[in-house]
């Protein structure tokens, strides 16, 4: 049985965590917050927002979108609000600024909601992977491939995997909710 293949299905879950917790909105500015939203173009495809426009942080409260083409202004300012994150574009004429509310403690309890839910989900999903890789061994043991040592020596690894890599999920959950409630 080759670890390596879970580990790398396991990583990716991690580095999708990652990215989702990039995205949510702290009280301060970060190009992370928009970098997911798909906007649709005038031609019809769908891009996200680093695709169609120059990101950049004006201030530590304050995004500022420079879209290439400024035909393009309308379509990422609708972009940004339907994405429902709680930001409100304003159209300056040739970019979009947009002004970073400080968060309320409720907002702040909202998030760490969410945040410990994600780490949930992503937890599920190493569970899944989990039970493919158990499933793996149990068949080679059961086809004679391996013998009963190697089963139980890779139930032991896959599941000293699972807990490394619940490990750092926990990290990254804590981590974010101690973010969120620093004033």
């Amino acid at each position: 049985m080759d670890l390596n293949i879970y580990k790398q299905q396991m990583q990716k879950s991690i580095e999708y965590l990652e990215k989702e917790l990039k995205g949510l909105q702290m009280g301060r500015a970060s190009t992370g917050l928009v970098e997911n939203i798909e906007v649709e173009m005038s031609y019809g495809w769908m891009m996200k927002v680093p695709q169609v426009g120059h990101v950049t942080l004006m201030d530590g409260q304050t995004i500022k979108i420079e879209p290439w083409d400024k035909n393009e202004l309308k379509h990422i300012e609708k972009a940004i609000y339907d994405a429902n994150t709680g930001l409100t574009p304003q159209n300056q004429g040739s970019y979009i600024m947009i002004k970073i509310p400080p968060l309320t403690q409720e907002r702040r309890l909202d998030i760490q909601k969410q945040v410990k839910s994600m780490g949930e989900e992503i937890k599920a999903r190493i569970r899944l992977v989990r039970q493919d890789a158990m499933k793996d061994t149990k068949k080679q043991f059961d086809d004679k491939l391996i013998g009963e040592d190697q089963h139980k020596a890779n139930e032991k690894n896959v599941d000293s995997l699972v807990k490394e890599m619940n490990d750092v999920i926990d990290t990254h959950v804590k981590s974010k909710c101690d973010d969120v409630m620093k004033v």
